[in-house]
C-alpha cells in the first residue's frame, strides 16, 4: 500500500524548507515565500496529491478555517449566485471553506442562521444580498470578523466592512456612452422607487448629462419597476404614437429584462434596433444579454468581483486577529466595485431626424 505524501515530501520535492511547505498550503505565502517557491509548492504536492490534515491544522491554528455565509435570497438566485462563487473561489485558494445559509428573503430566521453558524465555530462571517439593499446587522456578527456583500448596514454607525458595486459611476458611463453616439435624447427607465440601486443610477445618468453641458428633461425618467412587462409598458408610453421627431432616440434601463420589454416594445412598433432606437441594459445577466436578437449593450454588475473581495477583505482581517493586528478594529469601511461596460450590437450611432 502506497505511503501517503508528507509535507516533509512536498518540501523535499521543491527544494524549500517544510516551513515554506506550511506557510504556502495554508494561505500564507505572500510575503513569506518568493513567488517562484510558491509555484514548486504547489506543483510538487499537486503531483505528489497531497493536502494538509485539515483538522490537525484547525487544533494547531486554533481555527475552524471555515467561513460562514448567510444570503437573503442569493442561494436559489440564478444571478446573485456570483457573489458566493467569487468568495468561494477566494476561501478555497486560502485554505478555507464556506458553509452558506439562505434565510429565503424571511429577515426573522437571519439571527438564528448566525447563531447556528457560530455554533459550528466559523472564523468569520459574510452576509449577501440580492441586490443592494440596507441591511439590520444580527448581532451575532459583531463576535466574529464578518463583513457585507452587496450591502451595507443600516444603521447611522455602521460596524462592518462592506463591498459594493459603485452604482452612481455605472449609471453615467452607460449614459456616457449613449452619448458618444450621438443621442440627445435618451430615456430612462430606472427601476423600482424602493430600490437603493435606482437613485444612484438615476444620479449617475444626470452627471453624464451635465458633463455634456446637457439639460435633462423630468418626463424622460420613469421608475418603471424591473420587470420585462414594465419595460414593455414604459416603452409603449414612450414610442406609440410618438412621430419619430418626438420619440427618444435611445432608451437606458435598469435592467436587462426591463430592455428584454423595450425590444419587444419596438418590435411591435416596427422600430429596428439600433438603427431606429438604441436600447442599453443593466446586469449583463447571463443567458439574457448575450442572447437577446441583438444582443444587448449593457452594464455589467461585478458580482464575482464583489464576493472575491468581500472574502479578501474578511480573511486578511482573520489572519490579522491572529498576529495580533488591529486590523479588526477598523470600522465605517466601504469599498466599491466598478461596473464593466461591454457593447455589443442594441447601441448605435443616433438616426438623424
Amino acid at each position: 500500500m502506497n505511503r501517503k505524501a508528507t509535507a516533509l515530501d512536498v518540501a523535499k520535492r521543491a527544494g524549500v524548507s517544510r516551513s515554506a511547505v506550511s506557510l504556502v498550503l495554508n494561505g500564507r505565502g505572500d510575503g513569506n515565500v518568493a513567488k517562484e517557491s510558491q509555484d514548486r509548492i504547489r506543483l510538487a504536492a499537486q503531483e505528489l496529491n497531497y493536502s494538509p490534515n485539515a483538522i490537525a491544522l484547525s487544533l494547531r491554528n486554533q481555527r475552524s478555517r471555515v467561513i460562514g455565509i448567510v444570503s437573503d435570497e442569493v442561494v436559489v438566485s440564478p444571478f446573485d449566485g456570483n457573489i458566493i462563487g467569487g468568495a468561494d473561489d477566494v476561501a478555497r485558494s486560502r485554505g478555507f471553506v464556506t458553509v452558506v445559509m439562505d434565510t429565503e428573503r424571511d429577515a426573522a430566521r437571519d439571527a438564528s442562521a448566525i447563531e447556528t453558524l457560530l455554533d459550528r465555530q466559523v472564523d468569520g462571517l459574510m452576509y449577501v444580498t440580492v441586490g443592494l439593499k440596507p441591511l439590520d446587522v444580527p448581532h451575532g456578527m459583531l463576535r466574529v470578523p464578518s463583513v457585507l456583500a452587496n450591502c451595507y448596514a443600516s444603521s447611522s454607525k455602521p460596524q462592518l466592512h462592506h463591498v459594493i458595486p459603485d452604482e452612481i459611476t455605472g449609471g453615467r458611463e452607460a449614459t456616457e456612452h449613449l452619448l458618444q453616439f450621438g443621442h440627445r435624447d435618451i430615456a430612462l427607465l430606472a427601476g423600482a422607487e424602493d430600490s437603493p440601486a435606482a437613485p444612484l443610477r438615476v444620479e449617475g445618468y444626470r452627471d453624464a448629462y451635465a458633463a455634456a453641458g446637457l439639460s435633462v428633461r423630468a418626463d424622460r425618467i420613469t421608475m418603471a419597476g424591473w420587470d420585462i412587462d414594465a419595460g414593455f409598458h414604459g416603452a409603449m408610453k414612450l414610442l406609440d404614437g410618438v412621430s419619430p421627431a418626438e420619440r427618444p432616440t435611445a432608451i437606458m434601463c435598469a435592467n436587462d429584462r426591463l430592455a428584454i420589454g423595450v425590444a419587444l416594445a419596438a418590435a411591435r412598433l416596427g422600430l429596428n434596433i439600433p438603427t431606429d432606437l438604441s436600447v442599453m441594459g443593466y446586469d449583463d445577466e447571463a443567458r439574457i444579454a448575450d442572447t437577446m436578437v441583438p444582443a444587448l449593450t449593457t452594464m455589467a454588475l461585478p458580482l464575482r468581483e464583489i464576493g472575491r473581495a468581500a472574502m479578501t477583505t474578511l480573511l486578511d482581517t482573520i489572519e490579522g486577529v491572529s498576529a495580533g493586528t488591529d486590523d479588526a478594529a477598523e470600522t465605517s469601511v466601504e469599498t466599491m466595485v466598478p461596473c464593466r461596460l461591454v457593447i455589443r450590437e442594441s447601441t448605435g450611432p443616433a438616426p438623424t431626424r
